[in-house]
């Protein structure tokens, strides 16, 4: 019998890339947009399953999604480290390694979903997105990114935690 793939499914259990339709319905982010974080919903906060938003079909009203665990993508990631109740309260550099969760704070800049506090800004656990990395060694003489004790948003290779994680 020859070797043949039968199935998505079968591809993607065996560690190759993971790319999936998701409908927008069960997106945080009803209205998404190509290379963009997406966070699927669920009902335990902090381990939504998380990804990179590869194309959209809108008269499907459905995204496709990478969710390919060590993935690394360019993202904008903002520095805050806490919240005090709706407000930014501490930030911090972001330096090779740190956590990156999507982090859906009312507070957030515009079309930013991801940074370093590991709660939202009701107290909700963010899910673990993934971790900052290098995007080439220019880029890694930049970090730390960002100051301590100055808001801000810095453009971040984030490697994925995606699924199986």
């Amino acid at each position: 019998m020859p070797e043949q793939v039968n199935s998505d499914y079968q591809v993607s259990s065996e560690g190759a890339v993971r790319h999936w339709e998701i409908p927008y319905a069960r997106l945080s982010d009803v209205t998404p947009t190509v290379s963009n974080p997406a966070k699927v919903t669920c009902d335990t906060a902090g381990n939504e399953l998380c990804g990179t938003i590869l194309s959209v079909d809108a008269g499907d009203s459905v995204a496709v999604i990478d969710f390919t665990a060590g993935m690394v993508y360019w993202q904008e990631v903002r520095n805050v480290l806490t919240y005090a109740g709706a407000v930014e309260n501490t930030w911090g550099p972001i330096n090779i390694g740190d956590e990156i969760y999507y982090d859906d704070s009312a507070t957030m800049p515009a079309g930013v979903y991801l940074s370093t506090s590991p709660l939202n800004n009701v107290g909700t656990a963010n899910p673990l997105f993934g971790r900052a990395v290098p995007r080439d060694d220019t880029d890694m003489a930049l970090f730390p990114k960002g100051a301590a004790l100055v808001a801000s948003t810095q453009d971040v290779a984030v490697m994925q935690r995606g699924a199986g994680a």
